[in-house]
């Protein structure tokens, strides 16, 4: 009986909420849809990663294959090289990547000439509009054997380097070209953070005579401290998954000890091989290991500074 009673009472709240709420409802459906259609419903999908996936049979039609196509993976004489590659290179990226967007926005802060801080805000801001296949145009002209870096150190008596062709140089290069792309547009988020903080705490701070310095180390970094850990947070999600466009239009043969990765893998075997179960596998457990990485953050960083994502 009384669950009987309870579901007419449920119903009841959500025809008076959507009287009420109508257009906004309506607003949210779209969104709501393309999350369904684009993000729930290739879900499906992920089963072919445990069978023998035959384009002819289709999903349903093709045989069971249990965990063939992950221990495949796991046991592949590849699994290490892209583990550590892509580790590697995340890691990187979240080691001096992650503060430089917070650096950029703490010094732009400081700034007390308007005209000279637009400037700087659009020159940094200005790379991230630049393709990825231009950037990457652009590494290529530079840095090759005869392009301007070489030309430079032949100047100086120094030999010239391929640099896209050694190996040891891969990843300092992706990594500081994502930097130099990516670091004006990320300082956005954390001056929008600046700017909301009171200012009568920067107020009662000069009260206390505290100068720029303590004022940054004890106000502003405190201040969006909720704004850097969501961030974070965010960032470990992300772990295991590099661009692979950029790889791509960068790594060669002889750059493959330091520059393939999961998802430049994904795209061979997937792609140009059509092993579609195997690179479901390993694109399934790519994602499983980022939902573990990213709930692991928000758990450290829940009991660390109390800011949390959910």
């Amino acid at each position: 009986m009384a669950r009987g009673n309870g579901n007419p009472a449920v119903l009841q709240t959500i025809r008076a909420d959507w009287k009420r709420h109508w257009n906004i409802y309506l607003m949210a459906l779209p969104v709501i849809a393309y999350y369904v259609i684009f993000h729930y419903g290739p879900m499906y999908g992920l089963q072919i990663a445990f069978k023998d996936f035959q384009p002819a049979k289709g999903i349903w039609g093709s045989p069971w294959a249990g965990f063939k196509h992950f221990e495949s993976f796991f046991n592949g004489i590849y699994f290490g090289r892209l583990l550590k590659n892509t580790v590697l290179i995340n890691l990187y990226e979240l080691l001096f990547g992650f503060p430089a967007a917070i650096v950029l926005a703490l010094l732009l802060n400081e700034i007390r000439s308007s005209m000279f801080k637009r400037l700087v805000q659009t020159v940094s801001y200005l790379p991230h509009f630049i393709s990825i296949v231009v950037v990457a145009g652009m590494m290529i002209d530079f840095l090759g054997r005869t392009g301007l870096i070489n030309q430079l150190l032949a100047s100086f008596g120094i030999e010239p380097i391929d640099f896209l062709k050694e190996a040891g140089w891969f990843r300092f290069l992706f990594v500081s070209s994502g930097i130099w792309q990516g670091v004006g547009w990320g300082s956005i988020i954390y001056l929008a953070a600046i700017s909301a903080i009171d200012p009568m705490l920067y107020e009662a701070a000069r009260i206390d005579g505290a100068g720029r310095w303590k004022q940054t180390l004890h106000v502003t970094i405190p201040g969006i401290m909720p704004t850097i850990a969501i961030l974070f947070i965010l960032q470990m999600g992300s772990m295991l998954s590099v661009g692979s466009e950029k790889v791509l239009l960068l790594y060669n043969p002889l750059t493959y000890s330091t520059a393939d990765v999961i998802s430049t893998y994904v795209y061979r075997k997937g792609v140009l091989e059509a092993s579609y179960s195997f690179t479901a596998a390993v694109g399934l457990f790519n994602s499983v290991v980022s939902f573990i990485l990213i709930v692991a953050a928000n758990s450290v960083t829940r009991r660390l500074s109390e800011n949390k994502l959910w």
